[in-house]
């Protein structure tokens, strides 16, 4: 018998101030805080999309590089360019267009964590 998986899942990303992560995921990316755990630095947070979860731990330094990069599907990447930039948000270059797939942005949480924006082109 194979693994019994549930429709759930929690990226976990490491964060140096988790007040300020906190706040800088609810402001910029509308999640919502589920609970934190303070005796151990992690908090879970809601996204825009059921059983999808991030989880944010705390820790003296975060690495950069390697790793997975979370990527959120949006209807108008444009309209998200926007709303982060109006956010003060790092970007790393413009939107990037593969023909006849998708449309990508790169952008980065106060640690230094990769993200991303995509658009389907497809459809």
């Amino acid at each position: 018998m194979g693994l019994q998986f549930v429709p759930e899942v929690t990226a976990s990303m490491a964060v140096t101030n988790l007040d300020r992560s906190i706040d800088w995921y609810q402001q910029v990316l509308g999640f919502t805080l589920l609970y934190r755990a303070n005796e151990i630095g992690w908090c879970e947070m809601s996204t825009h999309m059921p059983g999808v979860n991030v989880g944010l731990s705390e820790n003296q330094s975060v690495p950069q590089g390697g790793g997975a990069t979370n990527v959120w599907t949006v209807s108008d990447i444009e309209a998200g360019k926007a709303h982060l930039t109006a956010h003060g948000v790092q970007l790393d270059g413009d939107i990037q267009t593969i023909p006849e797939l998708v449309r990508l942005l790169t952008f980065y949480d106060p640690d230094g964590n990769a993200m991303m924006l995509a658009q389907s082109l497809q459809g």
